[in-house]
């Protein structure tokens, strides 16, 4: 029997990011469209080789993606919407950009004609925090082959020499995650996997003997119409030319087992790090003949696998059948190299793997099921120690830290009084007109403030001469917002790295990393705390910047925290103990933040849980264990304020129609969301839900570089009072506005200032 290793998909922004760069530059007008596909080729050959030398015996192919690999499905098959004036469904690089961004009118920015345009819906891609483009099909709409990427990325890599396994999105999984205009998605299967057969027929011409086929819509909880759509693709499919790898990850398989085994492939993969309790029964329900691909090396966190231990599981497999060994999922969702960081604790530094060590690890297994342990003893035991000394370092575990989470009592939970008697003692404080104006927390980082932080960092800007930078940013900001008439305001945030980051900094049981990007979409990249211990907060960590932009204006300032439910899931977060132990260990350190900035005068405190939604499980029966302690969570850090003191929440891309009654137990005062590139249909559900609160549907969608007008903004909030009454509603932008540029954020925040006058005026008449 014969053990050989595969990835899934390597990181598509390269070791230093240099997507993203070529991104930028080429969006800029910095670069023309050659320089940028040859970017792109440059990282693409860089990743087969690095991969190959690696020992990876079955490289990816069209795991690459110049912005999404949802949005490079829904461009391989026509799926354009009319709004983009692409010809019969062709789409040039540009209109690629546009579905992906939007555009600004007559003139994208890179030398093409467009009409101004939103940009397609952007949403989470399961329970990552990796944004994809959400598909759109309408009634009528004629899908059409475009020159499949997938074809030319094949060719390209055999060319230089490279044999891949291209990766393909599932038919199933693309139509799940489309959202259809007066028409149901699947209407359009039969037309689908027919565009599909004659991919998979170029793929075999082109030499391809198996095609990796992306579904893990199969770890999710399937209707009927989902199972007749994988049994009827996969019948048509399997006859179409290459093998096909059917390829599952973030979670099990559990009631899909038998059926996805049944299906008509050559081949199929299981997250078994996800779901390691799944490996009896895949084993008891594949046929020899099927080959399977184990996920035994974790694709979603950072942690170094205990080699010896997975060797002692899969040996027995091994010597009966021949196998694959994979990471659990794409390698997209970890950074590329540990061996680039050159500061990152050492001690915490060997507990993990990074997407190279990973495939690394991988070999290791390989080579020892194939040869023998002993022609790998030193790098297994190199691997046992560290597991051993994670397990036993004092670094981790903090007595008071658990005893305080372990005393914890009810009424730390509970607001003082209920919703009508903080709307009187809020109003009478704050003083807000109709429809107050507010922004998300974060102004635009400028090259200025990126330089003079990366020059503070470097040592070369000395700590007096940062603060007073800052400073001055921060009074800018704050006359900027009292000119322009924002009602509430925010400090801006330039001190401040990220979201995240920046609070686990001054957090104990954090570490960080230099070079661990990881793209969160398009030529946006993030870096994840690493949070491997006990977490605490030795001291204030907003307070003093929030006094200071305070004692510049009379305006209420709001303090901007970052929620313990998203420092959670935005972070690789220790796997020894459960998730929500560590979320309570950080709502308490957000909650004694919350307490300082009250008592140094703060009325209005925002704590974002961004990532709420995100972190929901894949199966419904798991929904509301983890929903009961995410709002737990959340509620210890916010609930100990006073009636008067106005607590803010903010939430981006979700769905969110089916955890509403878990938003409204949040017991918020304000909650912001995203709702500008869905035309406020989001709205529907708090509608229908009759969520008690205020809340700000966003009118300015800062995912694009489009500026909206006064009226754009009007009509969406005229939609949102189609839903909800006027006392309910702020007026704010869809999210932070930190990747922005001041040319693009100053005229759109007056236009949504102005629009708030003119529905105050409406309101007027209407009296």
């Amino acid at each position: 029997m014969t053990v050989t290793v595969a990835t899934l998909g390597f990181p598509r922004i390269g070791p230093r990011r240099e997507l993203k760069f070529a991104l930028e530059h080429y969006w800029s007008g910095k670069s023309g469209e050659a320089d940028l596909l040859e970017s792109a080729a440059a990282l693409r050959t860089a990743a087969w080789a690095r991969q190959r030398s690696l020992g990876a015996d079955w490289l990816p192919s069209n795991d690459f993606s110049l912005y999404d690999h949802v949005l490079d499905t829904s461009v391989m098959l026509g799926a354009i919407p009319e709004r983009y004036d692409a010809a019969h469904g062709e789409a040039d690089l540009a209109t690629y950009f546009a579905m992906a961004r939007g555009t600004t009118g007559a003139d994208d920015g890179c030398g093409h004609a467009h009409a101004s345009q939103t940009a397609c819906e952007m949403t989470k891609w399961f329970d990552t925090n990796y944004h994809y483009m959400v598909p759109e099909l309408h009634a009528g709409q004629k899908l059409a082959l475009n020159t499949p990427k997938i074809v030319d990325e094949y060719r390209e890599a055999k060319a230089q020499g490279f044999e891949t396994r291209p990766v393909l999105l599932g038919p199933v999984t693309w139509l799940s995650l489309a959202k259809g205009r007066d028409v149901d998605p699947f209407d359009f299967l039969d037309e689908v996997l027919g565009l599909y057969t004659v991919i998979l027929g170029q793929l075999a011409n082109a030499g391809a003997a198996w095609v990796q086929i992306d579904e893990p819509v199969l770890v999710l909880d399937l209707d009927e119409k989902q199972r007749k759509a994988l049994t009827r693709a996969y019948a048509r499919l399997s006859r179409s030319g290459p093998k096909l790898m059917l390829t599952t990850y973030f979670g099990g398989l559990e009631d899909n087992l038998s059926f996805a085994a049944s299906l008509p492939v050559a081949g199929l993969h299981v997250d078994l790090v996800r779901a390691p309790q799944q490996l009896d029964a895949v084993l008891a329900s594949a046929p020899k003949s099927l080959l399977l691909s184990l996920g035994v090396i974790d694709g979603r966190n950072i942690w170094r696998a205990d080699l010896a231990a997975l060797l002692d599981r899969i040996a027995p497999i091994a010597a009966t059948r021949d196998l694959i060994l994979a990471p659990s999922c794409s390698l997209l969702h970890v950074p590329v190299d540990l061996a680039l960081e050159r500061k990152l604790d050492a001690e915490v530094t060997q507990w993990l793997a990074f997407a190279v060590q990973k495939i690394e690890e991988l070999s290791i297994l390989k080579r020892a099921l194939n040869d023998g342990r002993a022609s790998v003893a030193s790098a297994l035991s190199a691997s046992t120690n560290a597991a051993a000394a994670r397990k036993v370092s004092p670094r981790i575990h903090d007595p008071k830290v658990a005893a305080r989470v372990a005393d914890a009592t009810p009424d730390q939970r509970e607001r003082r009084s209920g919703h009508p008697a903080r709307i009187a003692a809020q109003a009478a404080v704050l003083n807000l007109p109709a429809f107050p104006t507010t922004t998300i927390g974060s102004f635009p980082q400028t090259a200025e403030v990126r330089h003079a932080r990366a020059e503070h960092v470097r040592g070369n800007l000395g700590d007096a001469d940062y603060q007073t930078f800052l400073r001055e940013e921060t009074a800018r900001a704050v006359r900027w917002q009292e000119e322009i008439g924002l009602d509430m305001l925010v400090h801006g945030e330039f001190e401040r790295n990220d979201m995240v980051q920046y609070f686990g900094e001054q957090l104990a049981g954090f570490a960080f990393t230099v070079s661990g990007w990881v793209q969160s979409y398009g030529s946006r990249c993030v870096r994840p705390p690493i949070l491997f211990g006990d977490v605490s907060r030795p001291e204030p960590m907003t307070v003093a910047w929030w006094r200071y932009a305070q004692g510049l204006t009379d305006k209420p300032m709001k303090g901007m925290l970052t929620g313990p439910v998203t420092i959670l899931n935005w972070s690789f977060v220790r796997d020894d103990q459960p998730r929500e132990a560590s979320c309570r260990q950080i709502a308490f350190a957000i909650r004694d933040e919350v307490s300082d900035l009250e008592t140094a005068g703060c009325k209005a405190i925002q704590i974002d849980e961004a990532a709420l939604r995100e972190g929901l499980p894949l199966r419904k029966r798991d929904w509301q264990h983890y929903l009961d302690w995410a709002v737990d969570c959340f509620r210890l850090s916010a609930a100990g304020v006073a009636d008067a003191t106005q607590i803010h929440t903010h939430m981006c891309y979700s769905e969110f129609n089916d955890i509403l009654p878990a938003i409204g137990a949040m017991d918020t005062d304000v909650i912001s969301i995203e709702t500008a590139r869905s035309q406020m249909e989001l709205l529907d559900g708090f509608a229908r839900y009759r969520y008690p609160s205020a809340i700000g549907p966003g009118v300015y969608d800062i995912h694009a570089p489009r500026v909206p007008g006064e009226q754009e903004m009007v009509a969406l909030m005229r939609l949102a009072q189609l839903h909800l009454h006027p006392d309910q509603l702020w007026v704010n932008p869809d999210c932070g506005l930190k990747t922005r540029k001041w040319e693009e954020v100053k005229p759109a925040i007056a236009a949504m200032v102005a629009a708030a006058r003119t529905l105050r005026a409406d309101l007027l008449v209407a009296a």
